[in-house]
């Protein structure tokens, strides 16, 4: 006699989760203590912000399928768990915040950045003001990437 084995749909969401957080925030961590210094390390200040923006082409289109995982699976778990009524709740504060943040990165990499930042980058006056406003721009977003995933995971494990 043989077991047919189901798929857990939760635990498979889950699974789905972590590794889409992993791979965006990652990048985040990798583009902001990485990239970002080692630009300013090699390259002349008028040409980091045009060398920032070809590397950073590449990676783009990896982040949006990243943050559409996450957000995408995170709304499900949500969904098939009934967890709505902890946003109600505010000792799950770091649901809130991982909300807020998937908010952000999700404007940021489908909206603005293609709409709007590509065309006013191009047409800067201000390279290295633009360069080095994106540099704390990326440290303060993966601070607060941080903050979160110590929440979340810490959270979800009963430690708030």
């Amino acid at each position: 006699m043989s077991k047919t084995r189901t798929v857990d749909d939760f635990a498979l969401a889950r699974t789905v989760h972590v590794v889409a957080v992993l791979f965006w925030i990652g990048g985040v961590g990798f583009v902001t203590w990485v990239l970002m210094p080692t630009l300013k390390a090699t390259e002349l200040p008028q040409d980091r912000l045009r060398r920032f923006q070809q590397m950073e082409a590449r990676f783009a289109w990896q982040a949006r399928l990243w943050v559409l995982l996450a957000g995408a699976s995170g709304l499900w778990l949500v969904a098939r768990a009934d967890l709505w009524s902890r946003f109600l709740d505010g000792r799950f504060w770091w649901m809130h915040l991982m909300v807020a943040l998937w908010t952000v990165f999700a404007l940021m990499l489908l909206v603005i950045e293609p709409l709007h930042l590509h065309r006013r980058l191009a047409n800067t006056q201000s390279p290295e003001a633009d360069f080095a406003r994106m540099i704390r721009l990326h440290q303060l977003l993966l601070a607060v990437s941080i903050i979160t995933i110590l929440g979340a995971v810490g959270g979800s494990h009963g430690l708030f």
